[in-house]
């Protein structure tokens, strides 16, 4: 394994070196050194680590679970770094320099799932689960029909997810080491396969951890110097950013961005209860030996995550005028233009403008940690599904060994690192908030309904399980295609055939109406074995004694 992590760093390093190479020479400018030096010490921690948690990685508890033995501290740092990822740092940063109040929306609608996870969610998830958020659906009802949808639901929510952090990744390289798209891609790939398949989750947990520390230290840093120049007055950064955007004092005030009422109802709708159904985020309360450590971890993540959040919007502010008023940052120099890298790049360039190219390196080394952590907890919660819910359990009926098991994961992995690099390659041009808004607006529909009925509505079946979480996965994801960000953008139809932008607000009903239509409509033997055991299952989720016993 030793010899594995250095043939490894070693082949990335000089993948990186080569790359940023040529692209300087045919741009006829030079790669961001920091940048590419801090990045290369990143990678080789992170291997360290992966190295480190290899040995200890020996069951399928130690690979999906950690062992159960994280603490609600350690817990709640992974759980912030799952959820501050490129989409945050990057995509919500960009969308309040370019909309304003708009943009900061999507922190305030993070902020807002926490207390449902805290109150409603963590206790519950951590006594009734094992490995994934299909065993808390499947708990009393027939498990080979609902975890096959709860997986297929998981999937498609970490491969929408995983498009955003690809995303971010290839507009990052490109724009700071001058590495060609694609290249930095199929990295990232490699990189996130190496973790999850030889480090597990204790491997993903610790660089979640490391780089949960490292975001909110140099975004706190860049913030607080870009909001010196404005004498640390907000009401002047307010002013000085208003004074210079288009929209003027609008960008204030909500409207900028959703621009009719369903768009943004349907946007929050999403953004709250999809962010309590990530399949990732979800996994992340079975690593912890008791419920009181999974309530401990949501307040520790709630915390780090709202002082994150007033730093972004500090971020996204006072770019405006500091980025947006330099024609350093634009092609071409023209400030009306494109920024240089991409629209996702607003707080790399800010990082540039208050500390050099320092700074800059130093940020880039961190967001570009930020997508590697993230995507390795997709990939994690993707293969987790695919190994334990569709081929262990609804495929051989739980008759694999734990060491089958573990190996169907490491290969499911392997397809998952390919489906992430094409996908990420195909959606390049998309904001990366944007991009997770409407994943997030599929996980509310086809995990959230199922998920939540199943820990507290007695009435629910088998049925209406399998029939509900179908009809939010498939509207919404209907929905989400047939939307101007698939139809128009991607596919290049002239115009939408769904007129909303977000589908939560339609699917997500609808997937709750057709859960609770089909349960109470099913009178068959089963339905009522159903109803009888969720006694059972209550005395379960309040003690956690089936676990432990």
């Amino acid at each position: 394994m030793k010899a594995f992590v250095l043939r490894a760093t070693l082949a990335l390093s000089a993948l990186v070196w080569s790359s940023a190479a040529f692209a300087a020479e045919t741009a006829s400018r030079q790669p961001n050194v920091p940048a590419i030096i801090m990045f290369l010490l990143f990678v080789s921690l992170t291997l360290i680590i992966t190295y480190w948690a290899a040995k200890r990685t020996r069951t399928a508890s130690d690979f999906y679970a950690a062992g159960r033995g994280i603490t609600g501290t350690q817990n709640g740092l992974a759980i912030a770094g799952d959820l501050l990822s490129a989409a945050t740092l990057l995509g919500i940063s960009s969308l309040i320099f370019a909309k304003g109040y708009d943009g900061y929306l999507y922190c305030l609608c993070l902020l807002v799932a926490f207390p449902i996870m805290l109150f409603i969610m963590a206790e519950r998830l951590r006594n009734l689960g094992k490995y994934t958020f299909a065993d808390i659906t499947a708990f009393r009802l027939a498990q080979r029909p609902v975890r096959i949808v709860a997986a297929f639901s998981g999937l498609v929510v970490v491969i929408f997810y995983l498009i955003a952090q690809m995303v971010g990744a290839g507009q990052l390289v490109t724009l700071l080491f001058g590495i060609p798209y694609w290249i930095a891609v199929v990295v990232v790939g490699i990189l996130i396969t190496i973790y999850v398949t030889f480090g597990g989750m204790l491997a993903t947990t610790w660089v979640q951890i490391i780089k949960a520390v490292l975001l909110i230290f140099g975004g706190t840093l860049v913030a607080i110097l870009a909001f010196a120049f404005f004498h640390f007055d907000f009401n002047k950064m307010a002013a000085d950013a208003a004074s210079v955007n288009r929209d003027g004092i609008k960008i204030l005030a909500p409207g900028t961005f959703f621009r009719n009422p369903a768009d943004t109802l349907s946007f929050a709708i999403g953004m709250v209860f999809g962010t309590a159904a990530l399949p990732h985020i979800l996994m992340r309360f079975f690593t912890v030996p008791n419920a009181a450590e999974a309530r401990k971890s949501v307040f520790v993540s709630t915390v780090l995550m709202g002082v994150f959040f007033y730093m972004v919007a500090l971020i996204g502010l006072s770019a405006m005028v500091l980025v947006g008023q330099n024609p350093e940052y634009f092609v071409g120099g023209n400030i009306k233009g494109q920024l240089i890298g991409g629209g996702n790049m607003v707080a790399m360039h800010l990082a540039h403008a208050v500390g050099g190219n320092l700074l800059l390196g130093f940020m880039s080394a961190v967001a570009f940690a930020t997508i590697l952590a993230v995507v390795a907890g997709l990939a994690l919660a993707g293969a987790s599904a695919v190994s334990h819910d569709l081929y262990a359990i609804a495929i051989m009926k739980g008759s694999l060994s734990e060491e089958q098991e573990v190996r169907a994961s490491k290969i499911a992995t392997l397809f998952l690192g390919v489906i992430a690099v094409v996908l990420g390659i195909m959606f390049e041009k998309h904001n990366l908030a944007y991009l997770s808004g409407l994943t997030l607006g599929i996980a509310a529909s086809a995990n959230f309904p199922v998920l939540i009925l199943s820990m507290y509505w007695k009435g629910l079946t088998t049925r209406g399980a399998v029939l509900g979480g179908l009809t939010g996965l498939i509207s919404s994801t209907a929905f989400v295609i047939l939307s101007g960000a698939v139809w128009v953008t991607v596919l290049g139809y002239d115009k939408p055939i769904f007129p909303y932008s977000q589908p939560a607000l339609f699917s997500m009903p609808l997937a709750f109406l057709v859960t609770w239509l089909a349960s109470v409509t099913d009178n068959s033997p089963r339905a009522a074995k159903e109803r009888a055991a969720f006694e059972d299952q209550q005395v379960v989720a309040e003690t956690g004694l089936q676990i432990h016993r």
